[in-house]
């Protein structure tokens, strides 16, 4: 992670504006941040005395059938003969340790399958996907919001109708670009005609809602040919659409660019591209949740932005997260292939799942700044009085410095009500996460070697 350029040394500190993209904050603290955990202490031990009546299921499926160039997620390429069973095999003894950790009349809000590609598994083993997440765990999926992730390869007729008739409320398809010439440039290996059939066959499907994500940035895309692969998705009228800035990172396809490519006159095309986009979006009857995501006006809210700024969030899987109010928790994180072969087969041979291995314990104060983190990235923005509720203090109080840095930017608008980022506040979202991380966090993440 590149470190921000602005340092809050105080209400009004005059300091140079940081770079739009520093990083996409999806979650805090992030993974790099973790670190193994000596006492590996027992799930039972972690989850006694947390709340327990709306849980977040989350699970991770480490497989794709190809690495796009700009992809730094933990994932690994294909799959030998029979790791696909091995790995469903651990995933149930975990989901199994998991629920013996809980209290028996624990109960899930919400459900999703990520990865990697879900839909890389076949229909069969989607089936058996299902089924871990239901006998294990107990979550009804029929009853819960269940989000899925897909690729337009992967979105087979037989797939599709499992996760139909399992009860899936949103499918994400990540499309990229429709335009196939920014598709190669992106490394990622498509063509439209693909894409469209795979829309076609989702939206056959039924699925209540459909999330397309695009990216802009790539090389050789112009504001014109970014809105005609808009236009292509808004043809489809998805539900949902997610609008991701490229990121070059370490590690990936692309991260061989050299430096001025990637310098501010690149941070300068993308802040445009997404200005252009988010016009386009807003004129077109959508609403913005975030930086990222866009709903259309009158749809379902298909429980895809993950902002809890609570707790309890279970993740089963070698790439999962978990979250309880005194720990975050995964196994190890790596983006280089190799190490990432390794993480899963260790994850594959292991047979008791009942301690936590890495994480980060979280104290007062960093449960304070996920809050405020995960409300003001969001649209809505902060409740105070929430805040206070479940602090005891205000948000002002407690981060004084840098919301009147904020403030002074024009990012941040500071009503009785509410704390909300001003329209471009919200275009630096992605300067604005990092720039709120505690010093603890980001020497962490700093220090933290990318494998």
């Amino acid at each position: 992670m590149s470190t921000v350029s602005t340092a809050v040394e105080g209400p009004g500190a005059a300091v140079e504006a940081p770079r739009p993209y520093q990083s996409y904050v999806y979650a805090y603290p992030h993974k790099t941040a973790y670190r193994a955990l000596p006492e590996r202490p027992e799930l039972g031990a972690l989850w006694a005395g947390e709340p327990q009546h709306a849980l977040s299921l989350y699970l991770h499926i480490p497989f794709c059938e190809v690495r796009c160039g700009f992809c730094n997620l933990f994932t690994r390429i294909g799959s030998p003969e029979g790791l696909t069973t091995a790995y469903l095999d651990a995933l149930e003894r975990q989901a199994g340790a998991v629920r013996a950790a809980l209290d028996t009349d624990a109960r899930f809000a919400l459900a999703a399958f990520g990865g990697g590609t879900p839909t890389y598994l076949t229909a069969a083993e989607l089936t058996r996907l299902c089924d871990i997440a239901e006998r294990c765990t107990g979550v009804d999926l029929r009853a819960v919001p269940l989000s899925v992730e897909a690729s337009p390869d992967t979105c087979t007729a037989d797939r599709l109708a499992v996760l139909a008739e399992r009860g899936t409320t949103r499918l994400s398809l990540g499309v990229q670009s429709f335009l196939d010439e920014e598709a190669r440039s992106a490394v990622r290996p498509q063509k439209r005609a693909a894409v469209e059939a795979a829309l076609g066959r989702i939206r056959a499907a039924g699925f209540p809602v459909l999330n397309i994500d695009l990216i802009y940035g790539i090389d050789g895309q112009s504001e014109a040919s970014w809105l005609r692969s808009l236009d292509a998705a808004l043809a489809w009228r998805p539900e949902e659409l997610y609008l991701y800035p490229l990121y070059v990172r370490p590690l990936t396809g692309l991260g061989r660019r050299p430096a001025e490519a990637t310098g501010a006159g690149w941070d300068a095309q993308r802040l445009a591209l997404y200005r252009a986009g988010r016009d386009h979006l807003l004129g077109s009857g959508y609403q913005q949740v975030s930086m990222r995501m866009f709903r259309r006006a009158g749809s379902p809210a298909g429980e895809s932005e993950y902002a809890c700024q609570t707790d309890g969030m279970v993740g089963l899987g070698c790439g999962a997260r978990s979250y309880t109010s005194r720990l975050h928790y995964s196994f190890d994180y790596a983006v280089n292939a190799t190490q990432v072969r390794g993480i899963i087969d260790d994850y594959v041979a292991t047979e008791d799942f009942s301690r936590a291995e890495h994480g980060r314990w979280m104290d007062d104060g960093e449960a304070r700044r996920r809050h405020l983190i995960q409300s003001l990235l969001q649209a809505e923005g902060l409740d105070p009085a929430g805040y206070r509720l479940r602090f005891g203090s205000s948000p002002a109080e407690d981060f004084p410095a840098e919301l009147a840095a904020l403030t002074d930017r024009g990012w941040l608008e500071g009503r009785p009500e509410r704390l909300v980022l001003t329209p471009e506040g919200l275009a630096y979202s992605d300067a604005i996460g990092p720039l709120l991380f505690s010093p603890e966090v980001r020497e962490r993440m700093s220090a933290y070697e990318a494998r």
